[in-house]
């Protein structure tokens, strides 16, 4: 028996069932469970995810159930994966990717150019609201909680002209024709592992291991851990306004990478590509020279706040 752990929103649902038939068809005489857990984001859905101290919230009681051996593999979105994950755990696979750009969901419009002055957008993300005041800094960005449902919900009551989601979840969850229009990376880059899933284990199980390996994507786990060393070389996680997104193209990492304030007013934004053997050197190059360039100045504001 492998009993995976799981949030219990339609999303994590949906994610951690693809999981589990993944394994059970690769591995037919493996029975497999679902195991529900509350996070702390689910036990507080008030509370703003904005704060540094919000780091994790999505994962802490699933590693710890995974340390204490209620569950043997925890499905993540790797997007809410902290860069230092817990003692004895490990990311044992990385499934091929989703879509990994952010949609624009609105009321009556159909792009970003449409919305009229002044509209109010939701979105918790201080990475989305950097960089779509960057495109409009005439917007108006309010916080919003929720899953995906409960949000698209908020939309349609009138409590805002439109909210920013990341098109895998709305695939994930057969929402796509609620995507008003996507976001070009050009316009917005993603979080470092958005559209990505995370299957964590504990590093000592071999049996549950090996048949999670089977899910791994390499060309995806490839360039999202790019994308974390990135995060982590600039210090920044996953609630402070810096985004990456690399990819492999014909045996060559490109990374774009961004760093920005949460007003959109002061942004450092630049790409590097190299050879695959080089992917750590690339890194640490791009990173240093972005913190070079300013990037180190905004988020030492930021931190100071």
């Amino acid at each position: 028996m492998i009993i995976i752990g799981t949030r219990g929103s339609p999303l994590a649902l949906a994610q951690t069932t693809w999981v589990k038939e993944q394994i059970v068809r690769n591995f037919p005489d493996i029975d497999v469970a679902l195991k529900i857990i509350k996070t702390s984001a689910d036990k507080d859905a008030t509370s703003s995810l904005r704060s540094t101290s919000a780091v994790g919230v999505f994962v802490k009681e699933l590693e710890q159930a995974l340390n204490d051996k209620e569950i043997d593999i925890a499905v993540h979105s790797m997007k809410d994966v902290p860069t230092q994950i817990a003692q004895g755990l490990t990311i044992a696979a990385i499934p091929e990717r989703e879509d990994a750009r952010d949609a624009l969901i609105a009321a009556r419009v159909k792009s970003l150019e449409q919305l009229p002055e002044n509209a109010r957008i939701g979105t918790g993300s201080v990475r989305r609201q950097a960089q779509i005041l960057a495109l409009r800094p005439d917007l108006k960005v309010f916080d919003i909680r929720g899953n995906v449902d409960t949000r698209l919900r908020k939309l349609q009551d009138g409590d805002y002209d439109a909210i920013i989601l990341a098109c895998a979840g709305l695939r994930r969850l057969g929402l796509e024709q609620r995507i008003s229009s996507p976001f070009d990376c050009s316009q917005m880059l993603p979080a470092p592992g958005q559209g990505a899933l995370a299957i964590e284990t504990r590093s000592d199980d071999n049996r549950t291991n090996s048949a999670a390996t089977v899910l791994n994507h390499a060309p995806t786990a490839f360039a999202v851990t790019a994308e974390r060393a990135f995060l982590q070389r600039v210090g920044g996680g996953c609630n402070v306004p810096v985004a990456v997104y690399a990819r492999i193209q014909e045996d060559a990492l490109e990374i774009d990478a961004l760093i920005a304030s949460v007003d959109g007013k002061q942004i450092v934004r630049d790409s590097i590509q190299t050879d695959l053997k080089n992917a750590d050197n690339a890194v640490a190059i791009l990173a240093g020279r972005m913190l070079a360039s300013g990037g180190r100045t905004i988020l030492d504001n930021l931190l100071r706040r």
